[in-house]
């Protein structure tokens, strides 16, 4: 057995070789935007030697979001202890997102040194695990309407004002919405609002795996 290697495509594609001679590989991800998907061709097509199955998975929104909801999807296939990221294949615009993603998702992650792999230091914890189902509830509901307050949102979520309280602002052994800088809180008009965050935003595009489905 291998590692599911996932690996952004960017300008130095050779690094995915080099690691593969430290990471016993079972199976590639590349990770690409449309207009690197030559390039993505071209490295399945080196893999085929090796006998590594290879997908390719093309990135149609923002590079951000797009780099997380590839990782909810292979995380949702695959036990995160198999799964190990290779940073040193991107551009550095597509390395830093997959830093992020796999920050967030709690995976292995290595770049490349002197033509040798030097695993980064990611906490094996996942930023989801932080997340209750009435967190991710909340979420999912500002991601629908973005501008709405307290009341409004207990109200929709069937949740006492007291308890979306708890979930929002945390206590002091426990952090909430707004300590994980998922959610912020903002006036206008006088009004206090409560939106998701760009994090909080991203999060939810990588969240797949989700209750009795996960």
């Amino acid at each position: 057995m291998g590692y599911t290697v996932i690996a952004p495509v960017g300008d130095n594609l050779d690094a995915l070789f080099i690691g593969m001679k430290e990471f016993a590989t079972q199976k590639v991800y590349l990770v690409t935007p449309k207009e690197n998907m030559s390039k993505a061709n071209e490295v399945k097509e080196k893999l085929k030697t090796f006998l590594i199955d290879t997908q390719i998975m093309q990135i149609n929104e923002g590079l951000m979001e797009g780099m997380f909801e590839s990782f909810g999807t292979v995380c949702k296939n695959h036990n995160h202890d198999d799964i190990i990221v290779n940073v040193a294949t991107g551009d550095r615009l597509s390395t830093c997102a997959a830093l992020s993603a796999a920050f967030a998702n709690g995976l292995k992650a290595f770049g490349i040194m002197q033509n040798k792999p030097m695993l980064l230091p990611i906490m094996k914890l996942s930023y989801y695990n932080e997340l209750s189902d009435s967190k991710m509830k909340i979420l999912t509901l500002l991601k629908e309407d973005q501008s709405i307050n307290l009341t409004q949102l207990s109200k929709k979520i069937g949740m006492s004002v007291s308890l979306l309280s708890y979930h929002l602002n945390g206590t002091l052994k426990y952090k909430g919405l707004v300590g994980l800088r998922l959610v912020e809180i903002q006036e206008r008009n006088k009004n206090v609002l409560i939106v998701l965050s760009k994090l909080g935003s991203l999060l939810l595009k990588g969240y797949i795996c989700q209750g009795k489905n996960c």
